[in-house]
């Protein structure tokens, strides 16, 4: 597939905002959007005005590189959003929050999503009890998400839960067990969970022009 493997600071700086791609390094000092809130290339400090068509742009890869999709899987989330009873640009955040390897990121078992795609694609993680190795498998209300019993003894899986509450804080729609490396789907994300800085409604103009 054609995921992107380059340096993943560039998004930030492309996007002009924090997507936290780096995990612990964005809360500190060496975060490179901090240091260079600029473009990337030899032209990013040139002043740039984007047209209505820019902008829309703009937030739609924005939200596609903070929860690590292709373009193919992002407009199904969209058609699916726009398919489902309510406001289209607030289902298809929570259909993106409810991905596994993003809630596995928001109960605090990996430090980026990117790498909590990688520890779901290595079976670290289960559903109910049961092996799931799908990243963009849906959590329903009522699932209980944990890390596998001989898993549960990787540095960066430890470290991850040590730190997990000082990242992200807590969300109403988890409940996290640290003890047990369990988390609870206490209900279906709303829009004041998702915590991020995101202009949905442009994104559901992008792909309705």
């Amino acid at each position: 597939m054609a995921r992107y493997i380059g340096p993943v600071c560039k998004l930030c700086r492309r996007e002009g905002a924090q997507l936290f791609l780096k995990g612990d390094r964005c809360h500190t000092e060496k975060c490179a959007f901090t240091r260079r809130p600029y473009p990337p290339g030899q032209h990013g400090q040139a002043r740039i005005k984007f047209s209505e068509y820019g902008l829309r742009l703009r937030e739609k890869q924005k939200v596609r590189r903070i929860y690590g999709v292709l373009e193919q899987q992002f407009r199904k989330y969209f058609s699916m959003a726009d398919h489902t009873k309510g406001v289209t640009g607030e289902n298809l955040l929570a259909f993106l929050e409810r991905r596994l390897d993003n809630v596995v990121y928001r109960l605090g078992f990996a430090a980026t999503r990117s790498e909590a795609r990688q520890f779901v694609l290595h079976c670290h993680v289960l559903v109910n009890g049961k092996r799931v190795n799908i990243p963009s498998y849906l959590v329903k209300a009522g699932d209980r998400v944990s890390i596998r019993e001989k898993s549960r003894e990787i540095a960066r899986i430890k470290d991850a839960v040590a730190g997990a509450e000082g990242r992200r804080g807590s969300l109403s729609w988890l409940e996290l067990d640290k003890a047990n490396f369990t988390g609870n789907v206490k209900s279906l994300p709303a829009r004041e969970d998702v915590g991020l800085d995101i202009k949905e409604q442009l994104i559901v103009e992008f792909y309705s022009r």
